[in-house]
C-alpha cells in the first residue's frame, strides 16, 4: 500500500466538504466529509507524500549499528549466515510473556546479568535492541558505553572504531543533526527502538541465537523539522554468547518488517511528540 491510498494522503484531498448518500440501516441518509486540515502534525503545510529512497533512509538510520556490526563481522565467522537475517514465522507462544521479573542489574544504564537460559537470553536481546536504538549511540559521549555493555569485549574496539567513520558530519546532516551530532536548537531528536516480541533460533547453553521483531521511531520533532518523527519496523537477529556471567552480542543483522498496515491515526502535534519522548520512560524488557 502507497501513501497516496491511505486516507488523508496524496491526491484524494481536494480540501472541499464533499456530500456522499449512502444507504444506512435500510434509511437514505446523508454523509458528509469536512476538510481536513491543509497542515501536519507540525504545524507547517503538508508535504508530498515520501519518496521510497527517504523511507529507506530513514530505516538504515534506526538500524545503522546493526549493519555496522554486520560489515565488522563479514571477514570473520560470521560469513555467510545472512539466511539468519530473515524473520522466520512464529507462534502466538513465542513471544507470551511468562511472568519471569526483569533482573535488577544495571551496566551503563542498561539492563545486565542475564540467566543462562533461553529466556535470559530473548530478555538481554530485547534490551540491547532498545540501547542500540536509543539516541545515546549519536552521542559519542555514550556510544562507547552503550557498546561495551552489549558487545562481547573482544570485538568492542574495533566496532566502535567503525563506528566512528559510519558517524560522520554527512551522516549527522542527513538525519537533520548538526555536523557534531547535536540536535538543532528548538527541535528535539528521538530515537527509539520497542520491541514488540522474541524468538530463540537457537540456544545450547554457551550461545544463543534471538529475534526481536521491533517498531522504532526516528526523527526530529520541532515546528518546521524537516525530518519529522517516522515510525518503522524491522526486525533484528542477534547471536549472543555467553561470556564472564551475562549474555553479549557477538554479532548482529537486521531485515525490514514485518510491517503491519498503518492506521489512520491523526499526527500528533510537534510539541505533543517532544513532551511524549521527554516524558515517558523506556521499560526494562523480560520474557
Amino acid at each position: 500500500m502507497s501513501f497516496d491510498d491511505e486516507p488523508g494522503h496524496g491526491g484524494g484531498d481536494s480540501g472541499h466538504a464533499d456530500d456522499r448518500f449512502s444507504t444506512l440501516g435500510g434509511t437514505r441518509q446523508t454523509r458528509t466529509r469536512m476538510p481536513e486540515n491543509p497542515t501536519d502534525g507540525y504545524g507547517t503545510t503538508r508535504r508530498p507524500p515520501r519518496t521510497s529512497r527517504s523511507l529507506v533512509m530513514v530505516v538504515g538510520v534506526v538500524v545503522l549499528l546493526i549493519a555496522a556490526i554486520a560489515f565488522a563481522n563479514r571477514s570473520g565467522d560470521e560469513a555467510g549466515t545472512s539466511g539468519d537475517n530473515a524473520a522466520k514465522p512464529g507462534t502466538a507462544e513465542s513471544t507470551a510473556a511468562t511472568g519471569t521479573k526483569p533482573v535488577p542489574g544495571k551496566h551503563s544504564g542498561i539492563a545486565s546479568g542475564f540467566p543462562q537460559t533461553e529466556q535470559g537470553a530473548q530478555s538481554a536481546a530485547a534490551n540491547y535492541a532498545v540501547a542500540l536504538g536509543s539516541d545515546g549511540m549519536f552521542k559519542s559521549s555514550t556510544r562507547g558505553d552503550i557498546v561495551r555493555a552489549t558487545h562481547d569485549p573482544s570485538i568492542v574496539d574495533g566496532l566502535l572504531g567503525r563506528l566512528e567513520q559510519a558517524y560522520t558530519p554527512s551522516f549527522f546532516k542527513n538525519v537533520g543533526l548538526n555536523d557534531d551530532g547535536s540536535t538543532p536548537s528548538g527541535l528535539t531528536f528521538v530515537s527509539r527502538t520497542v520491541p514488540v516480541g522474541t524468538k530463540a533460533t537457537q540456544q545450547d547453553g554457551a550461545t544463543a541465537t534471538v529475534e526481536v521483531w521491533c517498531t522504532g521511531l526516528v526523527g526530529l520533532a520541532g515546528t518546521g523539522s524537516t525530518k519529522p518523527v517516522t515510525q518503522t519496523w524491522f526486525t533484528l537477529t542477534e547471536k549472543l554468547k555467553w561470556i564472564d556471567g551475562d549474555w553479549k552480542i557477538a554479532s548482529s543483522s537486521q531485515a525490514e518488517g514485518p510491517t503491519p498496515v498503518s492506521g489512520d491515526n491523526r499526527a500528533s502535534t510537534a510539541d505533543e511528540i517532544a513532551k511524549a519522548v521527554q516524558g515517558y520512560g523506556g521499560f526494562t524488557y523480560a520474557r
